[in-house]
């Protein structure tokens, strides 16, 4: 008897995710700051509600892993734009207490996980 393999094939054109891979700034003046989950999303919530009132504070985010001075999240594909951009313009905050400044950088963007993931791995692979 011959067997038959079933072969599907499908495109996904528009993911409803994006991706953003952030990194915690360092101040040469202060001791950095201990990145969690909770502060990463309330320092993304602070620039998204600065820069678009209470639509940027209504955009959802998930934090999917806080490693060291790196997080990253994921939102809306459709809200990308703006959350980069509010970011960016972010000045970021102060942390209570010694007054060391706080700010999270956009490393990378990108519609599908697997890209940041695989640029990092490619570093690794060419550093050591």
């Amino acid at each position: 008897m011959a067997s038959h393999t079933a072969h599907c094939e499908f495109t996904i054109k528009a993911p409803e995710f994006a991706y953003a891979h952030l990194e915690q700034h360092i101040d040469d003046s202060g001791q950095p700051v201990a990145l969690d989950e909770l502060l990463a999303r309330s320092y993304c919530a602070s620039a998204l509600q600065q820069y678009l009132g209470d639509t940027g504070a209504g955009i959802p985010l998930d934090i999917l892993k806080v490693e060291g001075r790196q997080c990253w999240v994921r939102m809306p594909r459709d809200d990308l734009r703006a959350f980069a951009a509010a970011l960016t313009a972010y000045r970021g905050s102060v942390a209570e207490g010694d007054g060391t400044p706080f700010l999270l950088r956009i490393k990378q963007c990108s519609d599908w996980l697997g890209t940041l993931l695989g640029s990092d791995a490619l570093d690794n692979l060419w550093q050591g």
